[in-house]
């Protein structure tokens, strides 16, 4: 999964200029309809029962690291998401910063009491 070029900044800062970086207490996973890119950009699904979700991650082994348990979005109400494409990882449940994104390996249209979930272990972050 790619990171951003915020999270390569903050890791080029950290190894190579010991530049502190102080990593977010909580990771969250959300959702696109426009996937971003390394810049940022894209566009979250929001609005009608739409939320990030926590993420939590197991350690890391040969530069991946996998995500601990499900990840379960709230139910889609009032009125379509429309089509998700794209996911990223979080380092604030609203606003901040994009850490990681990637794709759906198939995009969803995500229509009313429809509910959208990751199992454990299919959301993997790299440092390939």
């Amino acid at each position: 999964m790619p990171k951003t070029f915020f999270a390569d900044n903050n890791t080029l800062n950290l190894w190579l200029r010991a530049t502190p970086y102080a990593p977010p207490a909580q990771t969250y996973l959300g959702l696109y309809t426009v996937a971003p890119t390394p810049a940022g950009g894209g566009t979250e699904v929001a609005g009608n029962g739409y939320v990030r979700v926590a993420i939590t991650f197991l350690p890391p082994s040969n530069g991946q690291a996998a995500s601990m348990a499900d990840v379960v979005f709230p139910v889609c109400i009032i009125a379509d998401w429309t089509t998700v494409v794209a996911f990223g990882v979080f380092d604030s449940i609203s606003g901040g910063n994009l850490l990681y994104f990637a794709n759906l390996s198939s995009s969803r249209y995500v229509a009313v009491n429809d509910q959208i979930k990751f199992p454990a272990g299919q959301i993997i972050a790299t440092e390939q």
